[in-house]
């Protein structure tokens, strides 16, 4: 009964150590023209723990298919025509539609509170992003890096508003005016207890099992099959 007192208080201290520890994840992104690299590091107990994933992104062969869209025919053509399809709604059918939309949005910001509520909890320590970018010709690229500005004015409003920002994040956006030129660098990092991602994690899976939205219309295909008629 002993050993088993230790054991079990053993095991709380570990439990509360591993809620408690804070993880470290430094992210590095980095694009030039068709070239990306993507390195993400996790670190732990002051650097005792790591784990790092390399990631370098492949760009795509211009000359692999591409998505295939399905152009629908239309009247006058010389193909034999479409069959024009009437789709009949009841009262009862825009009354439930109406209802789903409340249950879908309902749902949509309780998910939002939960992933804010651990997003608060976030702390970032380091932020840094330069962009070089140039187009050949100077006046569109001067309206092109005003738009960059506005765009990482924006993200980092965001951060600020939702996370805890510890630093003054370095941005910068250079204009090439001379030839095209794509090319961004992203270091980051920041930190957040284990703990909270746990408790995040167990609140969403709660969330999921226990709070599945109840929608009361029918799925698209059987009403498709039940109230579609082809004239």
């Amino acid at each position: 009964m002993k050993w088993l007192l230790i054991a079990l208080i053993i095991l709380i201290l570990l439990i509360i150590l591993v809620m408690a520890t804070k993880l470290n994840i430094i992210l590095y992104y980095f694009h030039n023209n068709d070239n990306d690299h993507l390195k993400v590091e996790l670190k732990a107990w002051f650097g005792l723990i790591k784990y790092k994933i390399e990631l370098p992104l492949i760009k795509i062969d211009d000359n692999s298919p591409t998505i295939v869209t399905k152009k629908e025919k239309t009247a006058g053509s010389q193909e034999s025509p479409e069959k024009t399809e009437t789709k009949q709604y009841s009262t009862d059918d825009l009354l439930n539609s109406l209802q789903d939309t409340k249950e879908l949005l309902t749902h949509v910001i309780s998910l939002h509170r939960i992933v804010r509520t651990f997003v608060k909890k976030i702390s970032i320590k380091k932020f840094e992003w330069q962009t070089l970018v140039g187009v050949g010709d100077a006046a569109i690229t001067g309206m092109l890096t005003g738009a960059i500005w506005a765009i990482k004015g924006s993200i980092i409003g965001l951060l600020s508003h939702y996370t805890k920002l510890k630093v003054e994040p370095n941005i910068m956006v250079i204009p090439q005016f001379q030839f095209a030129v794509s090319q961004t660098v992203i270091s980051c990092m920041f930190q957040f207890r284990i703990g909270h991602a746990m408790v995040a994690g167990i609140k969403l899976i709660k969330y999921w099992k226990g709070g599945k939205a109840k929608f009361k219309t029918k799925p698209l295909s059987a009403l498709s099959n039940n109230k579609t008629k082809s004239v």
